[in-house]
């Protein structure tokens, strides 16, 4: 049997969603089904999006995009509806691993509360592998996961007044 875990990429730094849709990549080469749920990503094509639809990997954008744009209310109701999802695919038992991208951002912005992200970790069959990205995971998630990848901020082009970069930023 295996044993599933939980696993966080959390940090200021860029990378934690591209360090998930790796481990997507490699669970999918040995057999694992995989399914990838954004909570804040919608409306928008990114490049893994192309990509996934290449191979059985399952990415679902359930947000709205940036939430500094259109109404709270309507970004709470679209994380809460994420979180609904995630609480049905995680006890389907259809699943080997779950990227739940940018719960961290949804814990961070008052759009999900962190009980509600917590009680996902009470409801994983065991053997189910739970990855979490986003900046700043709770303290309480941290203590729970088995692994943790902190990303650090080096140093960005956007800094230099570079502007995102298709292909590598999305």
């Amino acid at each position: 049997m295996t044993q599933g875990l939980i696993i966080v990429h959390t940090g200021e730094g860029k990378g934690k969603t591209t360090a998930a849709l790796g481990l997507a990549l490699r669970a999918f080469g040995a057999g694992l089904k995989v399914l990838i749920l954004q909570f804040i990503k919608g409306g928008q094509n990114y490049g893994e999006l192309d990509a996934l639809k290449l191979l059985p990997i399952e990415i679902r954008q359930c947000g709205l995009g940036f939430t500094k744009t259109g109404e709270i209310a309507d970004h709470k109701a679209a994380a809460a509806e994420t979180l609904k999802i995630a609480q049905e695919e995680i006890i389907s038992g259809k699943w080997d691993l779950i990227i739940l991208d940018e719960i961290n951002y949804a814990v961070k912005f008052g759009l999900i509360t962190e009980d509600e992200m917590l009680n996902l970790l009470k409801i994983r069959p065991p053997e189910l592998h739970l990855v979490f990205t986003g900046r700043d995971a709770t303290e309480k998630l941290i203590d729970a996961a088995d692994l943790v990848t902190e990303m650090k901020l080096i140093k960005h082009p956007y800094q230099h007044g570079i502007k995102a970069q298709r292909g590598i930023e999305f």
